[in-house]
């Protein structure tokens, strides 16, 4: 039976914690130091995330404090300069948040944070409501699969999938997540393929091919 990647709700955080759009500075603060997290998703009605409030949303406050910005830097850092008066979650908050369903794939997620270069990502469910919060780490823990299963699934997914009837079959052993692939097959154009799936296998760290073809692709 083919092997279903994970998704994000498989490896998420369930318990998170968020504020309201009224939330005041000071109660943004003590929750982030409370829970020891870098930014809060926003709520809204039943649970709906409407924008997501970090540390660096509160920092102006602190930066332009005792400072006099010039005009020209007044001009270049207006929505800074916003923040620094802000005194609510709705006035300090990042919108429209950059979230992820919890259906998403892991490396959907994995783009979506590399886009946005945020650490974590609020998780939402269909109707938009705040189900849960997947972080960097989360997104990692498909590396601590064992060898064995990773070994396994490339026999029956790849291999199996590819050259079911290759004699002696293709031999695959992996070492740190690192798959190596050694055998005789009968289709070089097949090669690449291989390589392909074989890397879309969670927990695959590198592969390498060491396949002999029978049959050569033919020139251009």
């Amino acid at each position: 039976m083919p092997h279903s990647p994970h998704i994000v709700s498989d490896v998420m955080t369930h318990t998170v914690v968020a504020v309201g759009r009224s939330a005041s500075f000071k109660e943004i603060v003590r929750t982030m130091e409370q829970w020891k997290v870098s930014a809060l998703p926003v709520l809204a009605g039943e649970g709906r995330v409407i924008g997501v409030v970090s540390g660096a949303d509160l920092l102006p406050k602190e930066e332009f404090r005792d400072s006099d910005p010039s005009r020209i830097e007044q001009l270049s850092r207006l929505a800074d300069l916003a923040k620094a008066g802000a005194t609510t979650a709705e006035e300090l908050m990042s919108t429209p948040a950059l979230t992820v369903h919890a259906d998403a794939t892991l490396a959907q997620a994995a783009r979506i944070m590399a886009h946005g270069r945020v650490k974590r990502l609020p998780v939402i469910d269909a109707e938009g409501h705040l189900a849960g919060v997947v972080s960097r780490s989360d997104l990692l823990k498909v590396f601590l699969r064992t060898d064995q299963d990773i070994g396994d699934e490339v026999r029956r997914d790849v291999i199996g999938l590819l050259f079911p009837n290759a004699s002696p079959p293709v031999e695959v052993t992996v070492d740190e997540g690192a798959v190596t692939l050694r055998g005789l097959i009968p289709d070089a154009s097949l090669i690449p393929i291989a390589a392909r799936l074989t890397r879309a296998v969670e927990g695959v760290v590198d592969v390498e091919c060491r396949l002999t073809a029978t049959r050569r692709q033919p020139s251009l």
